[in-house]
């Protein structure tokens, strides 16, 4: 059906209902108003924190109720028939039947593997055999889903069931960010996060209570118009051209800044498991996501998420799983964690009054303030650096010192900073790193304390505290109502038979998503007590391998060094990035090098089912919004599908450069898209559905309000470019971090809509 054939109405494209407005009112009691006053629910329930409860587990159950009560009652009160169609009825069957048939060949295809790592195969095999299979399989998925009719690329026939679609919602939702870095950042943020900076479990507070803005506000009502893209409802609901062509572009912005992270997720990954360079891991991994979504688009990145979804769930929680088993004999780690909650707070407090912790804090706050000192006067400090360089590799050579040592010093020499310039940034940053390490337990808060500082301490406690939490309330918002604006996501409920379908898919999408997202604290917290308990006060010398291993495929990821010189590890002297936790956690749990392959190919699953719908995303709305403009899908049908084919190879091997630069964390870049599409789309789309009055210039005023705005605060704030500028001090708004620049686009975006809109004439919404 062509969208552009909707005949226009005078009414709103729907209503908001009692129904709508109670569980609106309850998701916000469980999501804004648990975490302003979670600083007051502090009491000890069952052996849990009552407020740590509620952010990492109790919220989700609330929101899954959300979610399936407004399906079950919003499909009745619409009369839904439910008769259902022979065929469909059969179709169903077939696709119950090959699914079962997967997971029992996956189960196989695992119990082989590890009887033959038991055998010994050696684990370099292992990985490749982990690696080449599953992409193996993802694209002869690939392959058998190819396809050129309009229909089933751009929306996969419109017959996927709900809950196959609630899978494949799952395998392109839960990301690298969910799979690789969300454990990771619960265990080095805790609760909230570090000082102002925001995380911790507003993470899986945000990307799961924005599904309620899905299934209440947008997902059913996209359906009913039955769109191709996002960009479609822009041009159907508005007319003219501009509406489209904003929100194409917003699409690919958006979608484009999320890839990246997904690509450098896949070359982490297939990096660990082959031995090959981070550069040439892109590359491979990037050739198992173009056969799927470059052959078969929709239809085929469809049935390969399902199929993922598998991988990475069963990757996530078999680790987990068997850490709860080994420290507490139970397997349910959703359940029973919170028994080491205390034990955790036990330890920190041990760590922050030992004296071998203190001595490495007191070396850390001596190199901070020596890199200090060289900023100071950067032109004299880099001569004398050089100088001393000279001197050392002078006296080594004349008194014949290992040829090793002396090339480790002039290889030293020649890393040094080429320019005044470079040496300010490189010692600037170095400056700031020792000063964030030179605090209790390496900077990082202590796990279940709500915010930094004290709402009833000192006037700097209670900025702290103020901060902190506003800063937390500030990425929920963004994480949540990004959530309802991802074309990626979106497009996903336009594949379903009806309205009623979509609703259902939403509620199945949010409860596979569930699935890893309440397991997500509790690996965080088992590693932690792992690392605490077991890896610190351990010797130097009988560390165990994997920690080099993973150093040498990114020494960002960790890093050790004796910095009191009493060769033996503490707390401090270890450091983690956000991305290696889950993917180290076999490892660190002393599990069978097989479950560490199959972490590293779920976490592949995760990275290569979003990347498959992202790049889907760009390349139709280059080619089917901007080149087509969204005419007649009937004419050009198998020109439009191959261009939106070339676009979208275009687009990847650009996301694979970018990547491979390494920009940011994984965390960081898919958080700032979130900002991007919230600004960029919610407030048109929502006024758009619910307000006949909203009009084409309020629209376009609108979306370039909330986006420009956003990408102004995330420029302007960034080190660089305030650099550039020659800026100085921080220019954050109300101590906003940039990552949250979205809720001051979505509030302009929003506010600049209704006021063009009540100054112009207004434009008739389609009705549905």
């Amino acid at each position: 059906m062509n969208p552009d054939k909707i005949e226009p109405q005078s009414q709103p494209l729907a209503s908001v209902s009692s129904l709508r407005g109670w569980l609106l009112f309850f998701w916000f009691l469980a999501s804004f108003g648990l975490v302003f006053f979670a600083q007051d629910l502090q009491q000890i329930v069952a052996g849990w924190p009552l407020a740590y409860w509620f952010a990492a587990q109790g919220s989700v159950l609330i929101f899954i109720l959300v979610v399936a009560l407004f399906a079950w009652f919003a499909n009745r009160l619409e009369g839904v028939d439910e008769v259902p169609d022979p065929a469909y009825k059969r179709y169903v069957w077939r696709i119950h039947k090959r699914f079962a048939l997967f997971v029992l060949f996956f189960l196989i295809f695992l119990a082989v593997l590890t009887l033959a790592e038991q055998s010994g195969l050696r684990k370099i095999w292992v990985g490749a055999i982990f690696l080449f299979a599953t992409v193996f399989f993802y694209a002869l998925v690939g392959i058998y889903g190819r396809t050129s009719a309009v229909s089933e690329y751009y929306v996969a026939g419109r017959r996927i069931p709900a809950m196959y679609n609630g899978m494949a919602v799952a395998a392109d939702w839960m990301s690298a960010a969910s799979f690789i870095s969300m454990a990771g950042g619960l265990y080095l943020q805790g609760f909230s996060g570090s000082g102002s900076q925001p995380g911790g479990l507003v993470y899986v507070l945000g990307w799961t209570g924005g599904f309620c803005l899905v299934s209440l506000l947008v997902a059913p009502h996209l359906r009913k118009m039955n769109l191709y893209t996002v960009p479609d409802y822009f041009g159907v609901r508005y007319g003219g051209r501009w509406p489209r062509i904003i929100a194409a572009w917003a699409a690919v912005l958006c979608s484009f800044t999320y890839v990246v992270a997904q690509i450098y997720g896949v070359g982490l990954i297939t990096s660990r498991l082959t031995g090959v360079q981070f550069e040439i891991g892109i590359l491979l991994g990037l050739g198992g996501v173009l056969v799927c979504s470059f052959l078969g688009g929709m239809r085929a990145v469809t049935w390969t998420q399902v199929t993922q979804y598998v991988v990475l769930i069963l990757a996530f929680l078999i680790p987990v799983s068997w850490l709860a088993y080994k420290q507490l004999g139970n397997p349910l780690a959703p359940l029973v964690y919170g028994q080491q909650l205390h034990k955790i707070a036990a330890l920190e407090r041990q760590l922050m009054a030992s004296t071998a912790e203190q001595d490495v804090i007191y070396e850390y706050a001596k190199r901070s303030t020596d890199f200090a000192l060289k900023l100071s006067n950067v032109p004299d400090s880099l001569e004398a650096e050089r100088k001393l360089r000279k001197e050392e590799i002078k006296r080594l050579t004349e008194s014949h010192a290992d040829e090793s040592v002396i090339v480790a010093a002039r290889r030293e020499l020649a890393n040094m900073p080429r320019d005044e310039e470079i040496a300010r940034d490189r010692w600037t940053r170095a400056m700031l790193e020792n000063m964030e390490r030179a605090q209790p337990l390496a900077g990082m808060p202590e796990h279940t304390r709500p915010f930094a500082g004290d709402s009833k301490g000192s006037e700097n406690d209670q900025y702290l505290f103020n901060t902190s939490r506003r800063n937390f309330l500030a990425l929920m918002f963004c994480l949540m109502i990004g959530t309802a604006g991802l074309p990626h996501l979106l497009t996903r409920f336009y594949t379903t038979r009806n309205v009623a379908e979509a609703r259902n898919s939403v509620t199945w999408s949010l409860f596979f998503i569930a699935l890893l997202y309440l397991a997500a604290p509790a690996l965080a917290v088992l590693v932690k007590f792992e690392i605490m308990g077991n890896l610190v006060g351990q010797r130097f010398d009988e560390l165990p391998i994997w920690i080099m291993q993973w150093a040498k495929v990114d020494p960002t990821l960790i890093s050790v060094s004796d910095i009191n010189g009493d060769h033996i590890l503490q707390f401090a002297e270890l450091k983690l990035g956000a991305d290696i936790v889950m993917l180290a956690t076999p490892e660190i749990a002393g599990l069978p090098y097989v479950v560490s392959g199959l972490v590293a190919a779920g976490g592949l699953a995760a990275a290569l089912s979003t990347a498959d719908g992202l790049l889907l995303t760009i390349g139709n709305a280059l080619a089917h919004d901007l080149f087509y403009k969204g005419e007649s899908i009937r004419s050009d049908a198998v020109r439009r599908v191959m261009l939106s084919k070339f676009a979208l190879l275009l687009v990847a091997l650009l996301a694979a450069y970018v990547a491979a630069q390494r920009p940011a964390d994984i965390l960081y870049l898919v958080s700032a898209s979130f900002s991007l599409a919230g600004a960029a789309f919610v407030p048109a789309m929502t006024l758009g559905i619910f307000w006949s009055k909203a009009t084409r210039q309020g629209a376009i005023c609108g979306m370039l309000t909330g986006l420009g705005l956003t990408l102004y605060y995330m420029m302007i704030n960034a080190p660089v470019v305030r650099s550039m500028l020659g800026l100085r001090g921080p220019g954050l708004w109300f101590d906003i971090e940039p990552v949250s620049a979205g809720v001051f686009g979505v509030g302009a975006g929003l506010i600049v809509t209704l006021l063009v809109s009540l100054l112009t004439p207004t434009s008739h919404a389609p009705r549905v």
